[in-house]
């Protein structure tokens, strides 16, 4: 039995300027439903996330939506299994958080950016043991990657960390690695200086 029961899905309200991007989304829908796993994601109508939505529910999939109210209030909404209101993005992000087993990251803008980095840097310190992958539709993240890579380069990075976050071009690539996983490492180091005692 598959230990990922649902999938949280960052992705943007907007379908981005490549063809390849929406058929990311399409195909990461349908394949995370086909698993009988739940998808967890923003709650929007357009862009990559609604063409996400819809596709897990065409596919016979169980869909939650998290939009924070003020969002819900202007824009309209796909017909999903569960719709929750949270009151703004930090409970959003919490909801969105408690409500999965992984986290993967599709083309997006800075708020994308922004749920993918804190759920990363959460189970780098240990606060879970979610694993993290990224779907690198039409090569949308390798500028990213470069960049982090030059943060390890740099030393503000650590090398097992970076290797900690699963990159695949293929939807059901992705979630097969995400199910196999390793348990979690700790990657954050004391930060404590050692201090000789007076003596």
């Amino acid at each position: 039995m598959s230990r990922i029961r649902s999938v949280c899905v960052f992705c943007g309200s907007s379908n981005g300027k490549r063809p390849e991007y929406p058929a990311a989304a399409e195909a990461l829908g349908a394949a995370i439903a086909r698993r009988g796993q739940r998808l967890v994601y923003g709650g929007g109508d357009v862009g990559s996330m609604g063409v996400l939505a819809r596709a897990a529910l065409a596919a016979g999939g169980a869909v939650t939506g998290v939009i924070p109210r003020k969002l819900y209030e202007i824009v309209d909404h796909v017909e999903l299994t569960e719709l929750v209101v949270a009151e703004d993005m930090h409970e959003r992000k919490a909801r969105m958080y408690d409500s999965s087993d992984a986290f993967i990251a599709m083309p997006g803008g800075i708020g994308t950016l922004d749920e993918l980095f804190e759920a990363w840097t959460w189970r780098g310190i240990g606060y879970h043991e979610k694993p993290i992958g990224i779907l690198d539709a039409a090569g949308y993240y390798a500028p990213l990657l470069a960049f982090l890579g030059g943060m390890v380069d740099e030393g503000f990075l650590g090398r097992e960390q970076l290797d900690d976050l699963v990159v695949d071009t293929d939807p059901q690539s992705l979630l097969d690695r995400l199910e196999a996983k390793e348990p979690l490492k700790v990657f954050k180091r004391p930060e404590r200086s050692r201090r000789r005692e007076p003596g």
